[in-house]
């Protein structure tokens, strides 16, 4: 399989962005295990803190892509042009997120792009990632 996973605002700073939340493990550190663990599926990775950004990338693989994995951060919750765009492609997407957004502030309980997508997976911290490689493999 060929999966994109696109991360969205500050989670570039994982490693180091309140720990107590997020964890203490980098995403680069994590997506090395990741791929080891997936051998034979081709993962990439894309991050950035640009609402624009991300939906180019959704664009320029949402056609040809097996699976999106997408954890927009902060834009999960107010980003229409975000979820117009995971309307507009093909492949599937499944939002992630690595806390419970449910037990955590209100604003943070509204997802406008869960509709869009395939599936939701949150609160399993980065092990969220796996399950959700492991859930294009249902199929």
């Amino acid at each position: 399989m060929k999966i994109q996973i696109i991360n969205g605002p500050n989670l570039n700073l994982l490693g180091k962005r309140e720990p107590s939340i997020y964890g203490d493990e980098s995403f680069d550190g994590f997506i090395d295990k990741l791929r080891m663990f997936y051998p034979n599926d081709e993962i990439y990775y894309f991050q950035s803190n640009s609402e624009g950004a991300i939906i180019d990338k959704l664009h320029e693989v949402g056609f040809d892509f097996d699976g999106i994995i997408l954890n927009a951060g902060a834009y999960t919750h107010t980003s229409i042009a975000i979820a117009d765009a995971i309307r507009a492609i093909n492949t599937p997407v499944i939002e992630v997120h690595i806390s419970n957004v449910h037990a955590r502030e209100s604003f943070r309980q509204h997802s406008y792009l869960s509709a869009a997508c395939k599936g939701v997976i949150l609160g399993f911290g980065l092990d969220s990632y796996r399950l959700a490689m492991e859930s294009f493999k249902l199929k």
